[in-house]
């Protein structure tokens, strides 16, 4: 378009008033909106704290219970929550993990320790019955479901081990829904207490190879929005904390970055933000957070581009890299004995 059609363009609204009001009001709102939108999202990722942890019973002699703590980000959970005031109940699978971390515990703060040995992926009901029975008449201020278990590597459905896919499904999901259900009734006849369910982007992002771990994320996305919507009469928070990489023994990633950090620093964040949902602020997801501040910009953008569904081949290809990658290394290890 030359200079004069522009012109001309521009003298032909003045000939209609009432259609270039109406869209210069709709392109002012929606500038609005998106300013807006960004600076809720700026504040509560940057700015305003969260809920005090005081709420829940921290300093008050309550307990604070964390599945898969011996480890990663559920151990740094145990040794936070620690600081903060909280009694910590651990609980994982490898006995002497679980014994050494709450002697490390009990040794750094005055702060009493329990310990409980399961392995998830083999619990039946009498195994829950037991786990449910060791924290009767605990005064249960904070639920970590941290536990959580992926694919070896990236894998195509059909071809995922039923061993392993069983595994997932009964970590991902099962442990989640029986330890909620240990311990929600006794958080309801407290009316105090706060559940987080640690989610993945891989839940908000469908990621193909990684099928049936990506659909027990976003099982915990789902299932936190309805627990939440009933218990909050109860005074209860339950947060779904959504989680882009962290350097842990589940994330296979060793190194640290801007968007990969240390489960210190993480962790730290998901308690100092507890209620704000920071980058997850406008993503039509009401009871998730995505509070760690590099997480949280990235989901943020995704949602100013148009969800997950843009990122789902480029997720697919990096799955496809992983496993090629995975595979030529277990080669060369076979090669080597």
């Amino acid at each position: 378009m030359d200079p004069q059609q522009v012109l001309d363009t521009v003298n032909n609204f003045g000939n209609y008033p009432w259609p270039a009001t109406f869209l210069l009001a709709v392109g002012s709102l929606s500038i609005a909106k998106c300013l807006y939108q960004t600076l809720s999202v700026f504040l509560q990722t940057f700015v305003l704290p969260g809920t005090s942890l005081k709420r829940f019973g921290a300093k008050k002699g309550a307990w604070a219970v964390v599945t898969g703590a011996t480890d990663g980000i559920g151990k740094e959970f145990a040794f936070q929550l620690a600081k903060s005031g909280f009694n910590v109940f651990l609980v994982a699978r490898n006995t002497q993990l679980l014994e050494t971390t709450a002697k490390d515990i009990a040794a750094k703060y005055s702060v009493q320790t329990d310990v409980y040995s399961v392995d998830f992926a083999k619990c039946d009901d009498a195994a829950y019955v037991k786990l449910t029975a060791a924290f009767e008449g605990m005064d249960v201020g904070v639920l970590v479901n941290n536990v959580g278990k992926s694919h070896n590597m990236p894998v195509y459905f059909a071809e995922t081990p039923k061993e392993e896919m069983n595994g997932i499904v009964a970590i991902n999901i099962n442990a989640t829904l029986r330890m909620t259900y240990a311990i929600l009734p006794g958080m309801i006849q407290r009316k105090r207490g706060l559940i987080l369910n640690i989610g993945s982007f891989a839940g908000s992002v469908p990621s193909a190879m990684l099928a049936t771990y990506s659909g027990t994320k976003a099982f915990l996305s789902t299932f936190t929005d309805a627990l939440a919507e009933e218990v909050k009469q109860h005074k209860i928070v339950v947060e779904h904390v959504n989680t882009y990489f962290v350097v842990s023994k589940l994330s296979k990633i060793r190194k640290a970055s801007v968007f990969i950090p240390q489960p210190g620093p993480y962790v730290r964040t998901v308690l100092s933000k507890v209620g704000l949902s920071c980058g997850a602020a406008f993503s039509g997801r009401p009871h998730t957070s995505t509070p760690y501040w590099s997480h949280a910009l990235l989901d943020y953008g995704m949602t100013l581009v148009g969800g997950p569904s843009k990122l789902m081949n480029y997720t697919h290809n990096l799955h496809k890299d992983i496993r090629r990658r995975a595979l030529k290394k277990l080669e060369r290890e076979s090669k080597s004995q």
